[in-house]
């Protein structure tokens, strides 16, 4: 086994982590585990919004938002919705893989860690919640904003409603199972 010289920057990164307990245990159940420590100019955000402008053409292009298609899905009268989300299924599992497998680093060279999770029922709670909110509006969360931005400006109800699920969760969150 040969010897591996860790980067400077992946040693910091291990460093901060393990004299900052607050950042651990808020990772246990957070989503963004793997926070930046880097400083960037106000304008680098310029890149995420033409990538997210880019990804709302290519939802709407491939019908994903359509309220007509999500009424299709859950009916089970037409394979398109399950053939993307199928699709995306498998192109996350190999991305993690090949991430975990060849310690795939940020374009700015910090390591990617993703940490195991514990399975609990909250999650089964939760996944109900969503389908059923999925099925009754026919909009997801990832795709309110392409929906709005094709005129169907009803869709503005059901975005408000998902903010204010999320800040009821925020509230409610030490009460529920984790």
């Amino acid at each position: 086994m040969e010897n591996k010289i860790i980067p400077e920057t992946e040693q910091q990164h291990h460093a901060f982590l393990a004299e900052n307990t607050d950042f651990e245990v808020r990772s246990l159940d957070a989503v963004c585990f793997n926070e930046s420590e880097l400083k960037h100019p106000w304008w680098y955000n310029f890149k995420y919004a033409i990538t997210g402008i880019l990804f709302g053409v290519i939802l709407i292009k491939a019908e994903v938002i359509s309220w007509f298609r999500i009424q299709e899905m859950f009916r089970l009268q037409s394979f398109h919705m399950f053939g993307v989300i199928g699709s995306a299924v498998v192109t996350g599992i190999i991305s993690v893989w090949l991430i975990r497998k060849f310690k795939v680093k940020t374009i700015y060279g910090e390591p990617i860690e993703i940490p195991k999770k514990k399975f609990s029922q909250g999650q089964i709670y939760g996944g109900l919640m969503f389908g059923f909110g999925w099925a009754l509006t026919g909009a997801c969360p990832g795709p309110l904003f392409a929906q709005i931005g094709t005129g169907a400006t009803v869709i503005v109800i059901t975005l408000f409603s998902a903010i204010a699920g999320t800040w009821l969760y925020g509230r409610l969150r030490e009460q529920l199972p984790h």
